[in-house]
């Protein structure tokens, strides 16, 4: 090949490449399908070769604008009403069309894994929800999971706008969903849902550098996160020790050594075996703190079940990981403690007679075993047999504690940075937030790191009053008699406060949360309570809003509490007593009180402080008695009228 033909082959390609970056890009959100927020400056923006002209076509106007040296390009639609659904046509060195857009209401759904717990995991509470949950006007648009701690992403590396049905909605935010489908009963406007969630994850992670700078020892960590090799040993070092841990325990466990003698088979003589009561962790059954393998087996009798197809294994949940087998067959694996195990058993593995089910449980740290709360039984079609109570049991290897991982998700900004910057140039009507628990260990400093994160968010969307709706945390863990200091109280107190910050809004959820389950499976109250939020703080139709406690009066060994009671007047569940108040004399030792309401002022008292100072509502990790109520029977946030620490 001569010099000539090697330098126009050269060229061509050149010229073809350059052809191919010369033409319109769109980021992922502006897509077939997406919801465009209404009655609001509208920004379309993409990529294209340097000052290409670009012009757009919507709703029978035409719009055009000229990409910048960079090839950055954005041009604003004039305020939309609802409807659609509608088709956007672009035209640069290239033509794209985008079909199925409607214009209705935006919501960024976002937080940590109570916000990413996705629909299907409450799928047997929402049969019917799910079944008739077809809406073209309700459209979820996920957020892929990423942190990013070097720069801010201009795009999210996937995602489509997915609109609802039974097949489909299972993978929406269960809390999202039920919010959106309030709000679309009773606005009849599309609602399009952002789902940029990840669980576990602290508030220091979905704040940007700059607004973490009044965090010194957050934004400090900022700067060490961008070295690639710190980050690169993090996560070989996390890697590297569960692969030891498993591979160490999956070589000693007794109950594989013997290809014979596996404990999984399903003649295996258990004889000599212990016995054991599930649920529980066997922490406090008969293995103490113990960290390993451990094998649960039991036989069940069955009849009349060979022309029966839909078998299911119900296990709840188990701490940490765990394998099931049915007579000798593998049938499913989870791996982590927040799933909830629903096996279903393949055809021809049950038979008629006797039946073994053997469980393999890896625990990592802490308390191994199953988790109280939820069923444990095989659904045999409409049949259920309640598989609780005597197992037999054996350790097949005792291991050391295996090391927490760090969690890069958790560490400052890097979720802003992939999950957050990507979405500030598409409007939105708001947020809706639910988080807290990743926070819960420095519950004071949620005081005004939280503020922070929504004024960041804010100042980032260039929405300065964008309604920023929040659910409160939940009644979790066991319920104390005595009164002892609670961080997820203090949490709580965090977050009422942030109530003094314009246009936001809280669900309180204390009567619907779960001793054994940080994840509780009532999302519909969770999505209808903050909808309630909203219809007051961003579509301003008034309604309920939360009475909250305002200020108190010392009269004798009284205190009398004065509350906002904001239209709606105090009562009590069911015409009970009140219960939860607590009272403190100068010492700060709280002891239970009583307390009745009286023309919307609440007297608390206790016959032996004599001189009190202080008033304390529903102050612990899981208050479950607490039974104060607004008329809508909507439950007040615990309060306190203190400033201690503890």
């Amino acid at each position: 090949m001569n010099l000539l033909k090697k330098l126009y082959i050269i060229s061509f390609l050149f010229a073809s490449v350059l052809s191919v970056s010369a033409q319109i890009k769109l980021p992922k959100l502006i897509s077939n399908g997406m919801v465009l927020q209404r009655d609001t400056n509208i920004k379309i923006w993409g990529w294209a070769s340097p000052n290409e002209t670009i012009e757009v076509n919507f709703i029978n106007e035409n719009y055009k604008t000229v990409a910048d040296s960079s090839g950055e390009w954005e041009l604003h639609l004039d305020k939309l009403k609802a409807g659609g659904p509608f088709l956007m046509k672009l035209e640069g060195k290239n033509k794209i069309e985008i079909n199925n857009i409607l214009v209705g209401d935006v919501w960024l759904a976002s937080g940590q894994s109570n916000m990413a717990y996705e629909l299907k995991k409450s799928a047997k509470l929402y049969e019917a929800a799910i079944e008739n949950s077809e809406n073209k006007f309700i459209r979820q648009f996920l957020v892929p999971k990423k942190y990013n701690f070097k720069h801010t992403e201009n795009d999210v590396s996937s995602g489509s706008w997915i609109s609802a049905n039974k097949e489909t909605v299972i993978g929406f935010s269960a809390v999202a969903y039920f919010f959106a489908k309030d709000l679309y009963e009773t606005y009849q406007v599309p609602i399009g849902l952002i789902n940029s969630s990840v669980g576990g994850t602290p508030a220091q992670a979905w704040i940007s550098e700059e607004g973490l700078k009044e965090f010194p020892h957050y934004y400090e960590e900022t700067q060490l996160l961008k070295n690639d090799t710190y980050i690169n040993e993090i996560e070989n070092s996390n890697t590297n020790k569960l692969k030891k841990w498993i591979s160490t325990s999956t070589a000693n466990d007794l109950g594989n050594k013997n290809s014979n003698e596996k404990w999984s088979q399903k003649n295996l003589d258990d004889s000599d075996w212990n016995t054991m009561n599930i649920p529980g962790s066997w922490v406090s059954k008969n293995l103490g703190y113990t960290q390993g393998i451990v094998w649960y087996r039991k036989n069940i009798e069955l009849q009349n079940i060979s022309s029966e197809k839909n078998i299911e294994l119900n296990l709840g949940r188990i701490s940490d990981a765990d394998s099931v087998f049915v007579n000798g067959n593998f049938v499913g694996a989870t791996s982590h403690k927040f799933s909830h195990r629903n096996y279903k058993i393949p055809d021809n593995i049950l038979i008629k007679g006797e039946n073994n089910i053997t469980i393999r449980i890896s625990s990592y740290r802490f308390n191994g075993g199953f988790i109280k709360g939820n069923p444990i039984q095989l659904v045999i079609g409409k049949k259920k047999i309640d598989l609780k109570n005597n197992w037999k049991y054996k350790l097949g290897v005792k291991m050391k504690q295996l090391d927490r991982p760090v969690q890069l998700t958790c560490k400052p900004t890097g979720l802003y940075k992939a999950m957050i910057a990507p979405l500030l140039n598409y409007s939105i009507k708001g947020a809706i937030w639910y988080q807290g628990e990743g926070n819960v260990s420095k519950a004071e400093e949620y005081e005004s790191l939280f503020p922070s994160l929504i004024e960041d968010w804010r100042l980032n969307f260039q929405h300065k009053n964008m309604p920023f709706l929040f659910v409160q945390l939940a009644n979790f863990q066991k319920p104390t008699k005595n009164l002892v200091p609670s961080s997820w109280a203090r949490l709580r107190a965090s977050q009422l406060k942030t109530l003094k910050v314009e246009n936001t809004g809280m669900a309180v959820i204390i009567d619907i949360g779960e001793a054994n389950d940080i994840h509780p499976k009532n999302k519909k109250d969770v999505g209808k309570r903050l909808a309630i939020e909203a219809k007051r703080v961003a579509y301003k139709a008034g309604g309920f809003r939360m009475p909250q406690y305002n200020s108190m009066n010392i009269k004798g060994n009284k205190i009398i509490l004065s509350f906002d009671t904001n239209g709606s007047a105090l009562k009590v569940r069911n015409n009970d007593e009140l219960k939860e108040f607590a009272i403190s004399g100068e010492d700060k030792k709280f002891v239970w009180a009583k307390a009745e309401i009286q023309n919307n002022t609440i007297i608390v008292w206790n016959e032996n402080v004599k001189n009190p100072v202080a008033v304390r509502y529903a102050w612990a990790n899981n208050p479950t008695k607490a039974n104060l109520l607004a008329a809508e029977e909507l439950p007040l946030s615990p309060f306190r009228t203190d400033n201690w620490a503890k």
